[in-house]
């Protein structure tokens, strides 16, 4: 990482982080810059349907935060985005000792914006596999008014 990704980085991690799930799954963020992110969470036994393998539902919801994150990072100040479809697909195990995600923006519109994520198992020497693409649409949210 960058030194001027830091900021990014910690701000992206900041707003993923406020919701409960992205931290019942544990996600790191280990890399952002301007329309990319890198997002990594452990292989936990309560998210596994078979001993070490993640099912699937796990390996969706780290490329939906990996890919909307990304979108995120190229938001004004103030604005938000949330997830309006998605879809994985998968081809190899989920299994290992962590996965990681790498996520980034295939178009970026005003309302909607097209991004994307590639999952990767990760075994205890560091090898990743490919494992997973996720593919979906975030709505921009402008900030809200006080009224």
């Amino acid at each position: 990482m960058n030194p001027t990704s830091a900021p990014l980085l910690e701000q992206l991690e900041a707003a993923v982080l406020a919701m409960p799930m992205a931290r019942t799954l544990r996600l790191r963020f280990l890399d952002a810059a301007p329309g990319a992110v890198t997002v990594e969470m452990p292989i936990l036994e309560a998210f596994c349907f078979r001993p070490g393998q993640l099912q699937a539902t796990a390996v969706y919801a780290l490329g939906d935060f990996a890919a909307v994150a990304a979108a995120g990072s190229l938001l004004s100040p103030g604005w938000a985005n949330a997830t309006v479809d998605g879809t994985v697909k998968l081809f190899a195990p989920a299994r290992g000792a962590c996965l990681r995600a790498r996520g980034r923006v295939v178009d970026a519109g005003s309302l909607l914006s097209i991004c994307a994520a590639d999952v990767w198992a990760v075994d205890d020497a560091g090898i990743e596999t490919l494992c997973a693409t996720w593919l979906g649409t975030a709505r921009n949210l402008e900030p809200r008014r006080s009224t």
